[in-house]
């Protein structure tokens, strides 16, 4: 049975980050809402409460049994979950002077295990406008910072009551140096982790699982060329081979020769995959569309049908298989009410349940970087495990406005000198995702003794994390000059090249 750490999210946004943090010191981990009950089995090795929006002194601040907890389990605190903690047992919690946020020093009052190789005067990061004033009876101060008098403490062992700390700040962002050694120091020293739960310990463990749960039955998956998809594919193959049949479709906005490379790859893994054409009938459904979101919702809805086609040809499937991650299945707080709807995903969503099929998703408790940590232990082939994120409707929403074939080819064309020239200029691995978009705009340029009236495409390329936020990726002025002219000069139909300098927000990474 893996080991694991419960983490009770209070609706802090930095609540996946200590989630990756955890896991990065390969010890397993889970995100549930701080309400939602669970069983404290033989794998729980401790609790972690997050930070929260809220504050612990507001009439309906949400809260949790911590003195309950520490009767089973070792707990940290951070932030919120160190002011709740303080609380819960009789200390004390005030408004602070000023909101405090950013770099502050931690100034170790008491040598502690939690502390263990922090070196004194180690910076941290805050981000809180509430203050631990007074810790309760029985806690001991652990560190304190310049600002705040209660950074880090600890509650005394009494009897049976497991290790209970908390710390003022947040361990988990880059801006904690040696944030990363504290969690450590609770996971291993405190909790008592193995660090056991590395890559080739998880495709070992799923394969086996996936065996029992699928048994002698056949699965039934959609593969998009994706790492996603691909990586799923490949875990659930190794456990049932040609049992697994999935189907790749082209819509018709690929990347330039896409269909053709990804079956091939499909082919090098051994995977069971049938190449389905449907690039005309996209073409066709997509003929008079320019809104966004009635694009986006022919592709989902035409994607769906074609692959219902498929698979009512093999009428003995049980299981659908699916690409799904971890940050698709948080349950995550909701603090102001329902979010506002930006855009439909840009993935194609839920097959109908018509289909009457039961669900495998291998990777349904893994981050990004996991999966692709997973896949390069399967074997497969660097250049896709790697390959930036490539939205599921794919250029349709890079072409503005109608989608025509002669566009899409324009576009491919376009696109694929960009991304051969970031590869070949050592660039495509420092961007976080890259991309040509066409604009529904012409204008007048010379060529020879020439006037051209063609399209215009915008370049985009941005550096993130995990695409929530992303900056405009400063690429170096030769290199874009070099490719402008490899565009122009090679793609007849577009005549001038721009290149996109927003962040997101306020922009979108795409620009539909």
């Amino acid at each position: 049975m893996t080991e694991k750490i419960l983490i009770l999210d209070f609706g802090s946004q930095y609540t996946q980050l200590i989630a990756r943090a955890v896991r990065e010191a390969n010890v397993y981990c889970e995100i549930i809402p701080y309400h939602k009950k669970f069983e404290a089995d033989s794998s729980l090795k401790g609790i972690i409460l997050s930070g929260s929006p809220f504050s612990v002194n507001e009439e309906n601040a949400p809260s949790v049994d911590v003195a309950e907890f520490i009767n089973k389990l070792p707990v940290l605190g951070i932030c919120y979950g160190a002011q709740l903690t303080a609380k819960a047992f009789g200390g004390r919690v005030d408004k602070s002077n000023k909101r405090e946020f950013g770099r502050a020093k931690l100034v170790k009052s008491k040598e502690d295990i939690l502390l263990q190789n922090v070196v004194d005067h180690s910076q941290v990061w805050m981000s809180h406008s509430d203050s631990i004033t007074q810790l309760p009876e029985g806690f001991e101060l652990l560190a304190t910072t310049d600002s705040i008098p209660i950074a880090a403490f600890r509650k005394h062992q009494n009897g049976s009551a497991k290790a209970l700390y908390g710390i003022q700040f947040h361990p988990e962002v880059y801006h904690s140096t040696e944030g990363k050694k504290i969690l450590h120091n609770f996971l291993v020293n405190i909790c008592g982790c193995s660090q056991n739960w590395t890559p080739a310990s998880f495709v070992q463990e799923t394969v086996a699982q996936l065996k029992q749960q699928i048994g002698d039955a056949h699965v039934i998956m959609a593969l998009s060329g994706g790492v996603d998809s691909t990586v799923a594919a490949t875990l659930i193959s190794k456990a049932i081979g040609s049992r697994l049949h999935g189907i790749f479709v082209n819509n018709g906005v690929l990347r330039k020769n896409e269909f053709e490379k990804v079956l091939e790859t499909y082919k090098q893994l051994d995977l069971n995959v049938k190449g389905v054409d449907a690039s005309k009938t996209f073409y066709d459904a997509l003929a008079g569309k320019t809104d966004p979101e009635a694009k986006r919702k022919v592709i989902g809805k035409l994607f769906i049908d074609v692959f219902q086609e498929e698979s009512q040809k093999l009428n003995y499937i049980r299981f659908l298989g699916q690409g799904t991650i971890y940050p698709d299945v948080i349950e995550s707080i909701s603090v102001h009410g329902p979010s506002v709807t930006i855009k439909s995903h840009h993935n194609v969503g839920g097959l109908p349940d018509t289909m009457h099929l039961s669900l495998i998703e291998p990777l349904r408790f893994l981050f990004k970087d996991e999966v692709r940590k997973v896949g390069l232990e399967l074997g497969i082939p660097s250049d896709m495990i790697n390959r930036h994120p490539f939205p599921g409707p794919g250029l349709a929403i890079r072409i503005l406005g109608e989608v025509t074939e002669e566009k899409a080819k324009l576009l491919q064309d376009a696109d694929d000198v960009y991304v051969k020239a970031l590869k070949s200029h050592d660039l495509y691995n420092k961007v976080w995702q890259a991309g040509a978009i066409l604009l529904p705009v012409k204008s007048v340029g010379v060529m020879g003794d020439e006037r051209t009236y063609e399209y215009t495409v915008a370049l985009r390329a941005v550096t993130s994390v995990d695409g929530m936020t992303a900056d405009w990726a400063h690429l170096p002025y030769e290199f874009l000059a070099h490719v402008s002219n490899e565009i122009i000069n090679n793609v007849r139909g577009i005549n001038r090249v721009v290149y996109d300098i927003s962040s997101k927000p306020p922009a979108t990474i795409e620009w539909e």
